[in-house]
């Protein structure tokens, strides 16, 4: 055969896509034709690809498995129909989640799918989902894909249409304004307390809050990272979205910080601190110590060997509490939540939360 010349009966698939309408039997040709491709060669069907590369340069290609991931895990697959959990009846619910299939026609007791189609339902939907969230959510396209999927896992449980609707205001207000930091914790809210599906609601809005996060860090990383920040830069800078470089100094030229591995460790410190903000409701964060050079270090008779000090990479310290947040609540969540030293100053009213050479796990009374 010369070369260009098409085999006799050969598929353009150029024509699959044509024709494609999502039925059942097209969807599990497609899922056929994918294995095949995948086993004559593994490299073809992914993203570095050549012929992807050429796919998407008019415009950004998201990656929503995470969020499908998330979704295929809580939902589970349900190849019959079964009723919703907590009403015990409508709407019936089969495969991951559907209550309705494509044209808009609804679960019905007695219904059945395969895997495959299950599947393709879950897509159908999140297609449709990302459709009206890029039309309605703010700063869509800014975001990350985990962001974007954690929204979609949010929406896929609770309606596409929640942006903007009555019960929703808060995580409306935290979109609305990039208060991204403070989603996860508006999340949370959305767990319909006091009944038996509580539990696995919050198990299920802690994993998509620590999806957005795990976006959000690469986003805010792309803007502006510690590192970029130097011991003279000017104290408004900020290391997180809402701790700036200043307060480690408590804003006293004296504390400024002497070297670059200083930044960085206050960055790690910093991003903690951030996150505690975020799961106590976005109240503002206190710091009373952070940077003691050797002078000041003796002048307060803090102890020689001090994580104020911080003496080399990747040691340092700040004492801190949250305003308008129990010390003791803030104090317990810290013991679980840092895996380093953490001084238990409640009584003294702040919290210490450092690191050390080794950055053993330490924790001790005042």
């Amino acid at each position: 055969m010369h070369p260009g010349k098409m085999k006799p009966n050969r598929i353009r698939l150029i024509d699959l896509f044509k024709y494609y309408k999502a039925l059942p039997h097209q969807s599990a040709a497609v899922s056929e034709l994918e294995e095949l491709i995948e086993k004559a060669s593994p490299d073809i069907l992914v993203r570095t690809a050549d012929w992807f590369n050429t796919w998407s340069q008019s415009g950004k290609q998201c990656d929503y498995s995470s969020g499908i991931q998330l979704i295929k895990e809580f939902e589970g697959c349900h190849l019959s129909a079964y009723p919703d959990p907590l009403t015990k009846a409508e709407p019936w619910t089969i495969g991951y989640g559907t209550t309705r299939y494509a044209p808009g026609s609804p679960v019905k007791r007695g219904d059945k799918v395969n895997v495959i189609e299950a599947d393709m339902l879950l897509r159908l939907e999140v297609d449709r989902i990302v459709a009206k969230l890029s039309k309605e959510v703010p700063y869509w396209q800014q975001m990350s894909d985990e962001q974007m999927s954690a929204l979609i896992s949010f929406a896929y449980n609770l309606g596409s249409g929640f942006y903007g609707a009555n019960n929703f205001e808060t995580i409306t207000s935290c979109l609305k304004n990039k208060k991204w930091l403070e989603v996860p914790a508006a999340f949370e809210l959305y767990r319909n307390p006091g009944t038996h599906v509580e539990a696995g609601l919050l198990r299920r809005r802690k994993a998509e809050g620590a999806l957005w996060l795990s976006g959000v860090n690469e986003t805010f990383e792309s803007e502006q990272q510690p590192s970029k920040v130097t011991p003279r830069s000017p104290f408004a800078v900020r290391l997180t979205p809402h701790i700036r470089l200043g307060e480690f100094a408590l804003d006293r030229e004296e504390r400024r910080f002497d070297h670059q591995y200083q930044i960085d460790t206050a960055g790690e410190l910093a991003a903690f601190l951030e996150r505690a903000r975020n799961v106590f409701g976005g109240k503002p964060v206190i710091i009373t110590s952070g940077y003691r050079n050797p002078h000041i270090n003796q002048m307060v008779n803090g102890a020689s060997s001090s994580e104020h000090l911080f003496s080399g990479p990747g040691i340092g310290a700040v004492d801190w509490f949250i305003e308008g947040v129990d010390i003791y609540r803030l104090q317990d969540w810290c013991l679980k939540e840092w895996p380093y030293s953490t001084g238990k100053g409640a009584p003294k009213g702040f919290i210490h939360t450092g690191i050390r050479e080794g950055r053993p796990r330490i924790q001790w009374d005042y």
